[in-house]
């Protein structure tokens, strides 16, 4: 629960950590559901990967400030952000981070803040966002987080439990925005993992151990092996293709304009030092020789 001075970074390092063990448990039956961008199932390998190097950074964070805590979290989230989705959630804890800035603790009006922030940095973050995909679960989410706020609840845990509702319907109804998932009778595989995550962080919060654990996947319906069958039928995507690149003066924007040409899904974030790339190219190597030229190329993954 939280105090009368809100959270503090201890109390936002307990609710990630039960974020994490919960989205553990989840994991595959979130793979199951990824038919977007690429039926390749490890979106909830991709966002659980992504979380472990977040909590091993905000263990490493110099205090218990919640800008110290949300700041080492963001870096990890940044240096170890696994694919598409992966990368996204490298957003939203960014933006997590920007909004706390300075803060000691954080109360609801923080928190709402915070995710309207990530939720602006994720869409940025995208050459061709997508509405029905991760991006409109956490827009959606952020505008519930404000409208809570603008009824007067200062406190995290009604700001929380007022997000965590609109995610998880916003999750309902991602197959009716995008004809894919509707296709293939599945819910958004990244905006379910983001609402467990969400969900675990509440139970973190409440310090209840019970309810942070995994009840399996709510408003999801099985996957049917016809539907994906078609779906991966229907061509290559070239290579999942994602390094890390850095150096001075690092631009996202037009790094990103200029690999618009050689591939498809990509996301170009970070900051003027470091910069994480996700893309499918048919040709990585265009892409790595390209990245080559703005700075010094690190953990390169290409499936």
């Amino acid at each position: 629960m939280t105090g009368t001075n809100g959270c503090t970074g201890r109390q936002l390092r307990d609710m990630f950590t039960a974020a994490t063990a919960r989205l553990e448990q989840s994991a595959a039956d979130i793979d199951a559901l990824n038919v977007f961008p690429v039926p390749d199932g490890d979106t909830g390998t991709n966002m659980l990967l992504t979380m472990h190097s977040t909590m091993a950074e905000a263990q490493r964070a110099p205090d218990e400030s919640a800008s110290a805590v949300a700041r080492a979290m963001a870096h990890g989230a940044l240096m170890g952000a696994r694919g598409n989705s992966g990368v996204i959630l490298s957003q939203v804890l960014r933006g997590l981070a920007q909004g706390l800035e300075g803060k000691q603790a954080f109360d609801g009006h923080d928190l709402a803040s915070c995710l309207v922030e990530a939720s602006s940095l994720a869409y940025r973050g995208m050459s061709h966002p997508v509405e029905g995909t991760m991006l409109t679960v956490i827009r959606e989410s952020s505008d519930a987080a404000q409208q809570a706020v603008s009824m007067n609840c200062a406190g995290v845990e009604p700001v929380l439990e007022a997000t965590v509702n609109a995610a998880r319907e916003s999750v309902a109804r991602t197959p009716s925005l995008l004809p894919v998932l509707r296709q293939a009778r599945v819910v958004d595989a990244g905006g379910q993992g983001f609402l467990v995550i969400l969900e675990g962080a509440l139970a973190g919060l409440r310090g209840d151990g019970e309810a942070a654990a995994y009840q399996g996947p709510r408003a999801v319906p099985a996957r049917t092996p016809a539907a994906v069958g078609e779906l991966e039928a229907k061509g290559s995507y070239g290579y999942d293709t994602e390094f890390l690149v850095t150096g001075e003066n690092m631009d996202p924007d037009r790094t990103r304009l200029e690999l618009e040409p050689m591939g498809e899904s990509l996301i170009v974030v970070g900051d003027g030092n470091t910069l994480k790339v996700h893309i499918h190219t048919p040709n990585p190597g265009e892409v790595i020789t390209y990245a080559s030229r703005k700075g010094a190329i690190h953990d390169i993954n290409i499936l």
